[in-house]
């Protein structure tokens, strides 16, 4: 259970597009809205950087891969192929955190595991502001940026930007009160596909022990 734990702590508790017309050049937080109102599902794969602070320089600490599929709200399927297996599923009710290595589940209720964590913008409800204030932050790296800062004092990242390009998130930025870096790139994105029935639905691994949180 140790073993995990740190492993976790190395992800991200989740934590995250076809492009719309006429939103090439808006403003991030309106390209943002947009998206948030029309895409009830997706698909796609990512790549996670973290980024640590090490004597007031920030350098490289690990990179991570897999791919995502949400359906809104809160029905989400996270699952990192490199360097290791781990999966984080949820079914709107539950987060699963199943790490194939150690055949082990943890399972928690949903809604303490998203409130104001990254996993919430992407996949939680259309209700951001409730959680988050949001505001324009510029243009960089070809991609228009918005700034989320959770409302909550209770959460990992102190802040989370995100890049649109064409209607679409491109990336995400999450920085924690140690000034770590989290980095994701989306790729491969596929808005409002269609979903099997009972896709997000978890089914525990044989002879898998399981946690509940």
């Amino acid at each position: 259970m140790i073993l995990a734990s740190h492993r976790l702590r190395k992800l991200l508790l989740p934590v995250l597009f076809a492009a719309l017309p006429g939103l090439a050049g808006a403003a991030a937080l309106d390209q943002f809205k947009s998206f948030v109102a029309t895409a009830k599902s997706a698909k796609g794969e990512f790549t996670q950087r973290q980024i640590k602070t090490v004597d007031g320089a920030q350098k490289p600490a690990g990179v991570s891969s897999g791919s995502f599929m949400f359906a809104r709200p809160g029905k989400f399927i996270w699952t990192y192929q490199k360097p290791y297996d781990q999966l984080l599923q949820a079914d709107g009710e539950k987060l699963y955190i199943y790490d194939k290595d150690l055949n082990q589940v943890t399972v928690k209720p949903l809604g303490d595991a998203l409130g104001s964590s990254p996993a919430a913008i992407l996949f939680g409800s259309n209700d951001l502001e409730k959680n988050f204030s949001l505001k324009e932050a510029g243009s960089r790296d070809g991609l228009e940026w918005l700034e989320a800062t959770p409302r909550s004092r209770d959460t990992t990242f102190e802040r989370i930007a995100i890049g649109l390009k064409d209607g679409l998130p491109q990336a995400m930025e999450l920085r924690d009160a140690f000034g770590q870096v989290t980095q994701l790139s989306f790729t491969r994105f596929e808005k409002n596909p269609n979903l099997p029935a009972g896709q997000f639905r978890f089914t525990v691994p044989k002879g898998a022990d399981v946690f509940q949180q």
